[in-house]
């Protein structure tokens, strides 16, 4: 197998992409989807990269690639493009998961909460969870004291939370926003 070929077969293989038949090309609807699928890999890697690096990168013209981009982007699968932040190196070291349940779940409870934690930046996910607790919050502050002041006079004084249990992260073993490809559905 040329050099130039078995370079190819790599980069599909690292990113779950094997044809059944080697050497055979896929139809233009699976062509598309493995486009889209390298674009994306490359675009999570680095948001920054121009429309004709990424061609270069894929094995496409600019122009086509550049639809491909905007076509991504129309759909809402490209949401938005943004520059990752070292969070300790801004002097934010202490990530805290809390688990909230709140005292009651009629229809102005959850919406109340969930307007009430959207206003808060220390708050970057919020999640609805299954089981004894009803949210999950990842909150990035300062240090423990910062997480105690928001803690008592935000979190604590909402008029619908019932309980919150705290956990601060020790140490980061795996940060990425990277997702799983070989598993999406690009269908557009």
């Amino acid at each position: 197998m040329p050099p130039d070929c078995v370079a190819g077969l790599a980069f599909r293989l690292a990113l779950g992409i094997v044809f059944p038949v080697l050497g055979r090309r896929p139809a233009a609807e699976s062509r598309r989807h493995v486009d889209h699928r390298r674009i994306l890999a490359l675009l999570q890697q680095d948001a920054g990269l121009s429309a004709a690096e990424i061609a270069d990168r894929v094995g496409l013209t600019q122009p086509p690639c550049w639809r491909r981009i905007r076509r991504l982007e129309d759909s809402g699968i490209i949401e938005r493009r943004v520059a990752l932040l070292d969070q300790r190196k801004l002097g934010l070291s202490v990530t805290v998961f809390a688990r909230v349940k709140l005292s009651a779940h009629g229809k102005r409870s959850l919406p109340e909460f969930e307007e009430q934690i959207r206003d808060l930046p220390e708050v970057l996910e919020c999640h609805t969870v299954m089981g004894d607790y009803d949210f999950l919050l990842k909150i990035v502050t300062r240090d423990i004291d910062s997480y105690e002041t928001l803690f008592r006079q935000k979190l604590s004084q909402m008029p619908t939370v019932q309980e919150i249990h705290s956990n601060a992260a020790l140490s980061r073993v795996k940060i990425t926003t990277v997702l799983p490809l070989e598993q999406a559905d690009l269908t557009i």
